[in-house]
């Protein structure tokens, strides 16, 4: 097991991309018994200095020491032979098995006579490989496909820990946004897990946008910008401003980035009615021209699922959904973009983008018919152009529009989705958990976006699950609860604390 001793260290740190210096000189320590934050914009360096710990890139320079040795991490298997785990934002975790075959997907299977799979000791020792990080809730014989996010995500961790009863126990756990798809109730399991693994010694680098998180369970962090690292600091010594300020270089006065009030809300352009799904029990509001309307509730409660019926994923089994005076029945995904419905979903990689896509091509999807000659072939000079303007206009930073989209940071990737929307010449948007996973500059040229666009007379319909948010951007807020719309707020009426008291019903 490791020790309170235990220490790495990482010196002089580089990589290239074609000329561009993705980490010029960057050093880092970790000691066992801590947390230890990890924090800059996309594009700091965070993500290629955690590619050159895992092996998965080979650095122009770079020194390391683990417990005073000198080490070399050549590849992947070699960090893991080290003890480095690495608990990405994106698991890898597999629907169709059951959550014990998942525990072992990195790890030999106990076989009986060396042939056949000895269930009864997988089960087992899945179990204790759970109970091991004091979850107990898990059942390792269900199929992963029924977890939660923050269920699945335990279920990752307690992976890293297979094989500790043969003495290949992990030392240095590095975690990526570990809490991006979690609720607050499985954030404070997941934080229970990271004191547990503390206490026994072990070093863990926190890689996170939520700076409040880092205030909750770290001891130190560490500052990247451009490649560099400006900055560690012991947490108890710094704030959130000066983080932010080391992180962007420049300060960020107001609440969640607030630039200014927003903006009077005009004449009713969404009418929903008794509105229906599959998922929705009863939707009933009116959002205003140029209003910003927040949804809060908690997980389950029908929020992404409301959207999805207003963008036409989901079939209405029952009510009415009127836009501008017009009746919308039996709505499509394409009828919607022709409308000016715009969506942004919550997932981006995996619902909203084709990775393997140029920027140019993503931005202009759902926009092909309005670019394209006799509706047969793309004008691929105009697609472009218009590619070019929306990017500017959203602060999109890109080598070129030809780049690859997995090639660009998870900001960069949200601003896509909004270059998207704009060029629908939007009369409706329609907001999934807008900043999740996004660093905290291009959070704030996100809400840049969101007001500018109401200002336009763009409505705005969105969901949040970070609270000061909703407050911050929105004019109302609407609470759903067991799939229906409760109430509607004046957000200038509420604190946080009221607003999660009535998404639970205790307002």
């Amino acid at each position: 097991m490791p020790t309170p001793a235990l220490s790495f260290e990482v010196r002089h740190a580089e990589k290239s991309y074609g000329g561009v210096r993705a980490l010029i000189d960057a050093h880092l320590d970790l000691k066992g018994g801590e947390v230890h934050g990890l924090i800059g914009e996309n594009g700091a360096g965070k993500s290629t200095l955690i590619k050159l710990l895992a092996g998965l890139e080979t650095p122009d320079r770079l020194s390391l020491r683990l417990n005073g040795a000198a080490i070399d991490l050549p590849d992947s298997a070699a960090a893991y032979g080290m003890g480095f785990r690495f608990i990405h934002q994106e698991l890898s975790i597999v629907p169709a098995l059951s959550v014990a075959e998942n525990l072992f997907i990195n790890n030999p299977l106990p076989r009986l006579a060396g042939v056949f799979v000895d269930w009864k000791a997988l089960h087992r020792r899945a179990r204790e490989a759970l109970q091991r990080l004091g979850i107990g809730h898990i059942d390792p014989q269900r199929r992963a496909s029924g977890l939660s996010a923050g269920d699945a995500m335990l279920v990752k961790i307690a992976s890293a820990f297979i094989g500790e009863e043969d003495g290949d126990e992990p030392l240095i756990m590095i975690m990526d946004e570990p809490t991006a798809s979690l609720n607050s109730a499985e954030v404070a399991l997941l934080f229970a897990v990271i004191d547990r693994l503390r206490s026994r010694g072990y070093a863990l680098l926190y890689v996170t946008h939520r700076l409040d998180e880092l205030y909750r369970i770290a001891q130190r962090v560490t500052v990247m910008r451009d490649g560099r690292v400006i900055s560690t600091h012991a947490i108890a010594e710094t704030n959130s401003s000066e983080l932010i300020r080391q992180m962007t270089g420049r300060a960020v006065a107001g609440r969640s980035g607030e630039p200014g009030p927003a903006p009077r809300a005009g004449q009713a352009r969404l009418n929903v009615r008794s509105l229906q799904t599959d998922a929705v029990a009863q939707a009933n509001f009116e959002l205003r021209a140029g209003e910003i309307m927040g949804i809060a509730g908690l997980v389950g409660s029908g929020r992404s699922e409301l959207l999805y019926a207003l963008f036409g994923i989901d079939p209405l089994l029952g009510g009415a959904i009127e836009l501008d005076g017009q009746g919308l029945t039996a709505l499509s995904p394409a009828q919607a973009w022709e409308l000016g419905i715009a969506y942004v979903p919550e997932e981006r990689r995996s619902q909203g983008l084709v990775l393997g896509d140029r920027v140019s091509q993503n931005i202009t999807m759902p926009h092909l018919d309005r670019l394209s000659v006799l509706r047969c072939f793309v004008n691929d000079s105009k697609a472009k152009a218009l590619s070019g303007q929306l990017g500017a206009s959203v602060a999109l930073k890109i080598a070129g529009l030809s780049q690859r989209v997995r090639q660009l940071s998870g900001g960069n990737q949200q601003k896509i989705l909004f270059a998207r929307a704009i060029l629908a010449q939007p009369r409706l948007i329609l907001l999934d958990e807008p900043t999740r996973g996004v660093d905290v500059g291009a959070k704030f040229d996100i809400y840049r976006l969101i007001r500018e666009l109401a200002g336009q007379g763009a409505s705005i319909l969105m969901v949040s699950s970070e609270m000061d948010e909703l407050l911050a951007l929105c004019n109302r807020i609407l609470i759903m609860r067991n799939g229906r719309t409760a109430e509607v707020v004046p957000a200038a009426e509420l604190s946080e604390n009221q607003l999660l008291e009535r998404c639970y019903d205790l307002g």
